[in-house]
């Protein structure tokens, strides 16, 4: 089993957004760890993964605090989605577990986010009223989730769109294996059918002398 150790993705200050989107080939046999660090006590950290092509499309997953303790996991899942609250500052370990393939290797896409709950205060324009403000705040959290559901929307299409095309070559590779033994195995009947007759004529030839 090969375990591979990534150092610190992800370092953020107050009220900045960090995120970092990598794809990663998943072998056989492997484990693969990821690491994003937490200042700050309650700081949302969002992780999201999806496997992309391999075996059966599915993955075994864990996301593990500083103090060992083991905040997400599961096992044989395609994609997951999580949004928690870093409790303890420290360093977050995000691990894939491929171990449960003996053969298949699989294209994971994954992304970890951090996010400080603190947001930052608006500029004020003179002679604007704190209603104003406040109209303009909801306004800008309301395009913040619109782009958050089309950026969810657009990973979710591309997800089905590289599993749809691994399951093409699949295809394409199992009809070509396909017919490559369907021409032996008439090459070899019609070899065996040549020999059969040839020795039935042989044999009807020595019967006449």
């Amino acid at each position: 089993m090969r375990f591979l150790a990534v150092t610190s993705l992800v370092a953020f200050c107050a009220s900045i957004v960090s995120g970092t989107a990598l794809t990663y080939k998943l072998d056989a046999n492997e484990k693969a760890c990821f690491f994003s660090y937490v200042e700050n006590r309650g700081t949302k950290v969002a992780f999201y993964f999806a496997v992309q092509s391999g075996g059966s499309f599915d993955v075994d997953y864990s996301v593990v605090g500083p103090n060992e303790k083991v905040i997400l996991d599961g096992t044989k899942e395609r994609q997951g989605d999580f949004v928690f609250t870093a409790n303890d500052p420290g360093e977050y370990r995000f691990c894939f577990n491929n171990e449960m393939s003996t053969f298949a290797e699989k294209m994971v896409d994954f992304e970890i986010a951090v996010e400080n709950e603190n947001r930052a205060q608006l500029p004020s324009k003179q002679g604007s009223t704190p209603e104003q403000t406040s109209v303009l705040e909801e306004s800008i959290l309301k395009l913040s989730a619109q782009l958050s559901t089309i950026s969810r929307n657009q990973k979710y299409f591309r997800t089905r769109e590289n599993r749809n095309f691994s399951t093409v070559r699949s295809t394409e590779k199992r009809i070509f294996n396909f017919s490559i033994i369907e021409g032996v195995m008439m090459v070899t009947m019609a070899g065996l059918q040549v020999f059969v007759v040839r020795f039935f004529f042989q044999g009807a030839r020595k019967g006449y002398v």
